[in-house]
């Protein structure tokens, strides 16, 4: 008698498609660069040092002020989240989720992202 072992399935992306949208060597460590994805601007934060998730994609579209700037915003740590802070207004938004620390009602949009041998792809569900 032969004892069957279960396979463990294969992970499975989250994202249906991935868009290939840069390569590594043109994200800037610790700050931001900007990307078209069907037609909206998506911020890059590449963050090779930090623990855990290195890449973050964000919309670059600041809800406050109405401008394309978040890709030039300042990298920070706040209580333990990872946020950028507009420009602007300096309000933070937290990179995991994109929600803003000063008015939880604002909301940036966030792309699953990820390093495929040396391209960035981003997620289109």
């Amino acid at each position: 008698m032969s004892l069957s072992i279960p396979q463990r399935a294969p992970a499975i992306d989250t994202a249906a498609t991935w868009q290939p949208v840069c390569e590594q060597q043109d994200l800037v460590s610790n700050s931001g660069v900007v990307v078209w994805l069907d037609g909206a601007q998506v911020a890059l934060f590449y963050l090779p040092g930090a623990e855990g998730k290195t890449l973050y994609a964000i919309d670059n579209h600041d809800p406050q002020s109405g401008a394309n700037v978040i890709g030039r915003g300042l990298i920070g740590n706040i209580k333990g989240d990872l946020v950028v802070a507009s420009p602007i207004y300096k309000q933070h938004f937290r990179l995991e989720d994109g929600s803003c620390l000063e008015y939880p009602l604002q909301r940036l949009r966030v792309w699953p992202v990820r390093l495929q041998g040396g391209v960035v792809e981003i997620g289109l569900s």
